[in-house]
C-alpha cells in the first residue's frame, strides 16, 4: 500500500502503556511463543528499559544474521551493509525490448511507455529459466507497477494542478506505466542485465485486454457498452502485491482501483457498494484517465468499475495469453495473493484486503495440483471456497467459508448467488462476524515450517477497547490506536512437516508489536537484544530467503528522523523476532518485494515512490522546485526514479549470512 491512500482523520487517544500490556496478557497472549519466550529473557530489564534495548553485541549472537547492521540514515541516498555491492538493473522507462524508445519526457506518450518498464514496481518474484530449474543466474523478473506520481513524471507539474496541466499523451504515457514487467535477466559475473530480446519479455497495462472467469463472470453487473458479456476488461489498475502459483504463472493483486475513477457515484444503482469498496471523494480520479477513457468515468460506463479490484493471473511463460481476473478469489483492495499446496494436493492462496478494519481472506481450490501437467492446472482457480479469518483469545483462529446459501449468507441477505459473494466480498465478510484487522498487507507461507506470517502495517483509526464493536481494539489487534503495526503468525495443524494450510482451524501469535521500545507508550515488543537500530514500524511487504529467515519491508511514514527501510530476523531458534537493519533506501520512498535467487546469492528488491514524502512531508512544497530539488537532475538520479536493484555480497556468499 502507499501512503497516499492512508488518509482518514486520526484520533488522538492512547491507552496507558500498564494498562494495555495488562489487556494482552488477559486476552491470553501470555499463553503464547512471543511473551513465554521473551518474558524469559527480559526477567531482568524494567519495562521502561524496553526489553533490553542496546545490547548490541548479545544480538550478533542470537541471530543467524551476521552481515554489519546499518545506523539509520535518512539522506537522498541509499544504504547498505558493508561488503555488498548494490546495482541499478532497472529504473523506470529503461528500455525491454530492442525497439524500446530512449526514455525521454519531452516526447514520452502510451506507445512509448508499454515499450518501456513501467512506474513504482511493488511485487517482485525472480522465477529461474529455465522453468522448473534451479538457476542463480538466469530467470525471469516479474514486477507490479502500482501506481504512478505525475507530479514526479513530469516538469512543470505539482501536486494540485498535475490534473488539468497533463496533456493526453502524457496521460496516456501514465496508464502505460501502471500494470506489470515480464523481463528476463541474466548474471554475467558479477553483474546481472535486461536481455532485451528474450522471448518472454512482456508489458501489460491499463489498456490489455484481459479475460473474466469464475462465478462472477458473465454477471450483468459486470457488462457494459465494450462487453455486453460480461467476461471481458480492457486493462488492469493499481497492481500492488502478488504471488507465484506451483505451476509457475504470477498472480497480481489489484488495490485500490476505485481511485481511478471519476464522476457522481450516486448516479449508480449500488451506491452502497461503492463506498463499502472505498470510494473517497478526495481520493479520486488521480490519472485523469476519464479524459481520454470515458470508460473511466461513473456516467458513462456504469458497470466499469466493477471489473477492478481483483486477482489477475498472468502467465509469463507466454506473451499471447490474455491474463485473466479469478473472480473466485473475492473483490477487496487486495495487497497480494501467496500460494501454497495442501496436504491432500489442492492450492491454498493468502489475500489481504488492505485498508483498516478489513480482513484476511483464503481461497482453496476444488481439485487438486497436477505437478505433471502443466496445463491441467489453467484454471484450478476458477473453483473453489473463498473464507475469512476470525481470531479468538485462547490463540485458536478460524476459516469462515463465503459461500451463498451457507449460514449467514442467504438470498434475503443479498447472496443468492457465489456473484453476489465475490462482488461483494466485504459485506460477506462483516455479515459472518470476520475479525476487522489494522490493515493487512504482507501475507506469506513459510516454505521451511509451514507458519505464516502476516503484516499489519498500522491503524490509527483503531479505538481503545469498548469504544466501537468493531473498531475497538481485538485480540489479534490489541493497541488502539495502532500507528506502528504488528506481524501476527499463523500455526497450521501439521506444521512443520505436513502443513495443512487448507485446514478449518489454526492456531496463532502475536510475532512481533512493532514502536521504539525505548517509548513505553509505544507498548512494543521484540527479542530482548534488539538494538536501537533494529525495531522498525509499518511492517509491509514480506520474504522468507532459503535459510528460513523473513525479510520485511516497511511503508511508513516512520517516525521522524527515520527512513522505510529493510529489516531481516530470525523465525526460530535464539534469534527469533530479532529484527536487524540491511538497507535503506533514499528519503520518501520504501523498498518492496524482497526475493531470492534459489541460492540466496542476490536479493532483488524495488524501490518505489522515491521522492514522493519528500514533498508530501514538507508543508510548502507541492512539486520537486518546491522542494528544492532541481527536477532534470532528480529524474536521472540513481536510483532517484523508481528502480529494482541487487544486493549481492562481493564474496560471492548468502546475503544475510
Amino acid at each position: 500500500m502507499t501512503d497516499r491512500q492512508k488518509t482518514r482523520e486520526r484520533p488522538t487517544q492512547r491507552r496507558a502503556f500498564a494498562q494495555s500490556y495488562g489487556s494482552l496478557l488477559n486476552e491470553g497472549l501470555n499463553r503464547r511463543t512471543l511473551l513465554k519466550g521473551f518474558l524469559a529473557t527480559t526477567a531482568v530489564a524494567t519495562m521502561g528499559g524496553a526489553f533490553g534495548v542496546g545490547r548490541a553485541a548479545a544480538a550478533a549472537s542470537a541471530s543467524t544474521l551476521t552481515f554489519t547492521e546499518l545506523d539509520r540514515v535518512r539522506d537522498a541516498a541509499d544504504h547498505w551493509p558493508e561488503g555488498y555491492d548494490r546495482q541499478v538493473l532497472l529504473r523506470w522507462g529503461d528500455a525491454i525490448f530492442p525497439d524500446s524508445p530512449e526514455f525521454d519526457l519531452a516526447t514520452l506518450n502510451g506507445a512509448a511507455a508499454e515499450r518501456q518498464f513501467g512506474y513504482n514496481n511493488d511485487f517482485t518474484v525472480f522465477l529461474p529459466l529455465p522453468i522448473g530449474s534451479k538457476s542463480n543466474d538466469h530467470g525471469l523478473l516479474l514486477v507490479s507497477h502500482e501506481y504512478a506520481s505525475p507530479f514526479l513524471m513530469f516538469p512543470g507539474m505539482t501536486v494540485d494542478d498535475y490534473k488539468d496541466k497533463m496533456t493526453d499523451d502524457q496521460i496516456r504515457a501514465v496508464m502505460a506505466s501502471t500494470g506489470v514487467s515480464v523481463v528476463e535477466v541474466k548474471r554475467t559475473g558479477a553483474q546481472w542485465e535486461v536481455v532485451k530480446d528474450g522471448q518472454y519479455n512482456r508489458r501489460i497495462h491499463m489498456g490489455t485486454e484481459m479475460v473474466m472467469s469464475g462465478p462472477a463472470a458473465g454477471d450483468d453487473r459486470l457488462k457494459t457498452n465494450a462487453d455486453p458479456t460480461g467476461t471481458v476488461v480492457f486493462g488492469t489498475i493499481s497492481n500492488c502485491n502478488g504471488g507465484l502459483t506451483p505451476w509457475g504463472t504470477m498472480l497480481s493483486g489489484e488495490e485500490g482501483a476505485m481511485d481511478v475513477f471519476a464522476g457522481d457515484y450516486t448516479t449508480l444503482a449500488n451506491q452502497e457498494l461503492v463506498e463499502r469498496q472505498g470510494w473517497d471523494e478526495d481520493e479520486n480520479d488521480i490519472y485523469a484517465v476519464s479524459r481520454v477513457e470515458p470508460r473511466f468515468k461513473f456516467e458513462n460506463e456504469p458497470n466499469e468499475w466493477m471489473k477492478f479490484d481483483w486477482v489477475v493471473e498472468i502467465d509469463p511463460m507466454d506473451p499471447t495469453a490474455k491474463p485473466i481476473k479469478r473472480t473466485a478469489l473475492g473483490r477487496m483492495t487486495h495487497e497480494g495473493a501467496q500460494v501454497s499446496v495442501a496436504p491432500d494436493g489442492r492450492v491454498v492462496v493468502f489475500m489481504g484486503d488492505d485498508d483498516d478494519f478489513e480482513y484476511l481472506y483464503r481461497f482453496v481450490t476444488r481439485d487438486k495440483f497436477n505437478p505433471d501437467d502443466r496445463a491441467a492446472n489453467k484454471d484450478l482457480l476458477d473453483n473453489g471456497t473463498l473464507s475469512v479469518a476470525q481470531f479468538a483469545s485462547d490463540g485458536t483462529m478460524k476459516w469462515i467459508p463465503l459461500v451463498a446459501g451457507e449460514g449467514l449468507l442467504t438470498a434475503e441477505a443479498g447472496f443468492a448467488t457465489q456473484a453476489d459473494v465475490v462482488l461483494n466480498t466485504r459485506a460477506a465478510a462483516d455479515l459472518v462476524g470476520a475479525t476487522p484487522m489494522d490493515a493487512p498487507e504482507g501475507f506469506i507461507p513459510h516454505t521451511g515450517t509451514g507458519k505464516l506470517y502476516v503484516a499489519m502495517t498500522e491503524n490509527e483509526d483503531r479505538l481503545p477497547a469498548g469504544e466501537d464493536d468493531r473498531e475497538s481494539v481485538n485480540v489479534a489487534n490489541p493497541r488502539g490506536p495502532n500507528p506502528h503495526g504488528h506481524l501476527l503468525e499463523l500455526v497450521p495443524p501439521g506444521a512443520p512437516d505436513a502443513a495443512d494450510h487448507a485446514a478449518d482451524a489454526f492456531t496463532w501469535d502475536v510475532f512481533v508489536l512493532c514502536g521504539d521500545p525505548a517509548k513505553p507508550e509505544d507498548e512494543s515488543l521484540y527479542h530482548a537484544d534488539t538494538t536501537p537500530n533494529g525495531w522498525f514500524t509499518d511492517p509491509d511487504n514480506i520474504g522468507v530467503d532459503p535459510a528460513g529467515r523473513i525479510w520485511v519491508t516497511t511503508d511508513g511514514p516512520p517516525p521522524d528522523g527515520m527512513a522505510d527501510a529493510v529489516y531481516a530476523m530470525d523465525t526460530e531458534g535464539e534469534g527469533r523476532a530479532l529484527p536487524r537493519l540491511f538497507y535503506i533506501p533514499p528519503t520518501g520512498s520504501e523498498a518492496c518485494s524482497p526475493t531470492f535467487t534459489p541460492d540466496a546469492t542476490s536479493l532483488f528488491l524495488s524501490v518505489q515512490h522515491p521522492g514522493e514524502l519528500r514533498i508530501e512531508d514538507m508543508e510548502d512544497a507541492s512539486s520537486m522546485a518546491d522542494a528544492g530539488t532541481n527536477w532534470p537532475d532528480f529524474v536521472d538520479a540513481i536510483p532517484a526514479r523508481p528502480s529494482l536493484v541487487v544486493l549481492t555480497k562481493r564474496d560471492g556468499g548468502v546475503v544475510g549470512s
